[in-house]
């Protein structure tokens, strides 16, 4: 097997830089001189990446980066412990340990477990006071390699998927401390066993003879997963709670048994993505938080799933299969009631989108080939005359008709839609058929997708709270198929027939009318004011309230009212700008900006182009003040000339790649490429003016800063 870790990966009391981003260039340089890296860029890239997705500092001064990458040709570890502190995210402050974690795309399992094991013992304080004390390169080797299993004078290695613990700790003085192996928990990535039986828990305090069950999980899978499950079960050990985890991670999993599950008081779910077979814990009461929670505050995790246990209207987990994760976000436990009703109206969107995009291209591509007019003949196109005989149309308009009245068609599914996914968003399928009748009744009155966001809102309300109460077997069964669609349709639909719906068709009738009245000024304000929303968080609900506004309105757009998709023209415009102008800043002005951010630089091209403002995030994170004031000028740059240029867009995605459906795309392009322009320089000017290019300068390159690393450090 590979060593892991050598004596020239580790580099103690140094200093390596004044942020991680520094640091993790450092030390990736490092895995790039020992040979176990084709190319800096491409690792430096994926660890800051993931590193963006959820800060990997913990408590007690350790930061444990970590990424799978293509650059990587076999599974390393780098320790660094540093001459002085830097902040990594954790709550009780910088980070003197560090250990960078590079598996290849494709690590074996193995490895992977074994790098499992390393995040564990950093939860073990023995451990890691043996790594601050440490006094050479070898000694910090012959303490990982005898926390992984694989010290020397240990007489066998602990077999795979079985416990360690009777291995060996050999070495210097200051490493016997450190215990042989990580632990006896299931380091082949099964379910941890139990913090403590039952039996023992007996007496041992307030939560005695309580029973959860948890699942840990992590985009990457490698170390949060696992430092997670040891943190909230060294927790429970302390609190008297028998708790059992099921790790998620890269290393493979396996399912708690069914009927440790039944006898659960509650869940914990500290995941950062979907939990896999979630329906499993159909009816307990749960606690869902970021991975990261679990390592951070494990304790008020297990006493938020105990008061959940005893509290009959706690959030449960619902039955079903394929969306039970998105349910979970959006009614988690620790979320207010207004993050749950803005992630289902955003579930709600994203569903919608489809609809939007298929239809808004065909009734796109029917004007292409038979005219604007075919939107008023259509129908008698298509009744009066077939393929075969055409009588007094043509075959262009025939072929038009199809293509305006398919997607016409789908054009009307736009508002039931957005309706049920919003009513899915908050209740689960329950809420489904409830939305989507609320949705009809909205287009019925004229109400639009105001009415349909409403209509959604007030199935899914109703859905989730007929489903709280705990009922017989016999009637629970016909709850989520019967009842609850039926009396939430007739709650969420009636209310709009009877008394919501007029109004706010009224108000969908005059804010029509004044989009379609505006001239001059008004039309580069509104313009200005959209592109300030989506340059202004880069995906983020200001961001997607504008967009919203768009997307949604295009069902409302005909040949003789082009004003939505003006709009929808003017919102895509501003949202390519900030991706685009980071890749252009980054490329001319390199100086101002680190060797991580010039690689995301060079992606961002293609996410600017493709419309995913998403592309300037990590510019944003390093440096929101500048980056956020010069995205929204330039945003409102391309937004208002978008406007004042008439461009005209039926697609409400699909940035360059959509350019034959745009009306006067170089107009359009030319309102991209000035906002593009304003952005870059700005920030620039931005950076410049706050001195940004010095610090930059001083740290950015690790290739440079790897030179004074000397090999054996």
């Amino acid at each position: 097997m590979s060593e892991l870790i050598t004596p020239d990966l580790v580099s103690l009391d140094r200093d390596l830089g004044g942020d991680k981003e520094t640091v993790i260039g450092q030390l990736a340089a490092l895995v790039q001189r020992t040979g176990r890296a084709e190319q800096l860029d491409g690792l430096l890239a994926d660890a800051i990446a993931r590193e963006n997705k959820t800060a990997t500092g913990i408590p007690g001064g350790i930061a444990i980066p970590h990424c799978r990458s293509t650059a990587v040709t076999e599974p390393t570890l780098v320790m660094a412990r540093l001459a002085q502190g830097v902040p990594w995210g954790a709550k009780d402050g910088p980070a003197d340990i560090v250990f960078f974690i590079a598996a290849p795309e494709g690590a074996d399992q193995t490895h992977l477990k074994l790098l499992a094991k390393l995040a564990r013992s950093l939860m073990k304080k023995d451990f890691v006071a043996a790594l601050r004390t440490a006094r050479s390169e070898q000694e910090i080797v012959r303490i990982v390699d005898d926390a992984l299993g694989l010290g020397g004078t240990a007489e066998t290695a602990p077999a795979e998927g079985a416990s360690a613990a009777g291995a060996g700790a050999a070495g210097a003085t200051s490493a016997a401390a450190v215990p042989a192996s990580v632990d006896a928990r299931s380091d082949d990535g099964g379910a941890a066993p139990a913090a403590q039986t039952a039996g023992d828990a007996e007496g041992a305090g307030p939560h005695a003879g309580k029973r959860i069950v948890a699942v840990t999980a992590c985009p990457t899978g490698i170390a949060h997963t696992y430092m997670a499950a040891d943190g909230l079960t060294y927790a429970a050990e302390d609190m008297g709670v028998d708790l059992q985890v099921e790790t998620q991670g890269s290393a493979g999993f396996t399912k708690l048994d069914p009927a440790t599950i039944a006898a659960a008081d509650a869940v914990i779910f500290a995941t950062d993505v979907d939990v896999r077979d979630r329906s499993r814990f159909a009816g307990k009461p749960y606690v869902a938080s970021p991975v990261k929670r679990g390592i951070d505050e494990p304790k008020v995790m297990i006493e938020e799933a105990l008061a959940n246990a005893g509290n009959p209207d706690a959030p449960r987990v619902q039955g079903g299969t394929g969306a039970d994760a998105e349910q979970g976000a959006s009614t988690g436990g620790n979320e207010g009631w207004g993050t749950r009703i803005r992630k289902a109206v955003m579930t709600g969107v994203s569903y919608m989108i489809p609809f939007v995009a298929a239809g808004g291209l065909l009734m796109a591509f029917g004007f292409m080939v038979a005219g604007a007019d075919i939107a008023n003949i259509a129908d008698d196109v298509l009744t009066g005359s077939t393929v075969w005989d055409l009588g007094e149309f043509t075959l262009a308009q025939y072929i038009g008709a199809v293509l305006f009245k398919m997607g016409n068609l789908a054009m009307s599914l736009l508002v039931p839609a957005l309706a049920g996914y919003i009513a899915y968003g908050l209740s689960d399928r329950p809420g489904i058929a409830p939305g989507f009748a609320a949705g009809l009744v909205a287009n019925f009155m004229g109400a639009g997708f105001l009415g349909g966001i409403v209509g959604g809102l007030l199935a899914g309300l109703a859905a989730y709270w007929l489903a709280q109460p705990r009922l017989p077997r016999w009637l629970g069964s016909l709850m989520p198929v019967v009842i609850i669609p039926l009396l939430a349709t007739i709650f969420a639909a009636g209310l709009l027939l009877l008394v919501l719906g007029g109004p706010i068709a009224t108000f969908m009738a005059w804010l029509t009318e004044w989009l379609n009245g505006m001239t001059g000024a008004g039309v580069l304000v509104l313009g200005a004011i959209l592109g300030l929303m989506m340059g202004a968080d880069l995906g983020g609900p200001i961001n997607k309230v504008a967009y919203t506004f768009a997307a949604a309105g295009l069902g409302a757009a005909t040949a003789a009212n082009t004003a939505p998709q003006e709009v929808m023209a003017a919102v895509m415009a501003a949202g390519m700008v900030p991706p685009l102008a980071m890749a252009l800043a980054s490329t001319v002005a390199k100086r101002y900006f680190t060797i991580a951010e010039q690689e995301n630089g060079k992606a961002a091209w293609l996410l600017g182009l493709s419309f995913i403002s998403e592309g300037a995030i990590p510019f944003a994170a390093a440096d929101p003040l500048r980056v956020l004031l010069s995205t929204m000028a330039g945003g409102a740059t391309a937004g208002a000339l978008s406007m004042a240029f008439g461009v005209t867009l039926a697609a409400p995605h699909g940035g360059v790649w959509v350019l034959p459906v745009i009306g006067n795309p170089l107009l359009f392009l030319l309102a991209v490429v000035a906002g593009t322009v304003v952005t870059a320089v700005l920030v620039i000017a931005l950076k410049h003016v706050g001195g940004v290019h010095g610090r930059v300068a001083d740290s950015s390159s690790p290739r440079a800063g790897a030179a004074t690393v000397p090999a054996s450090a």
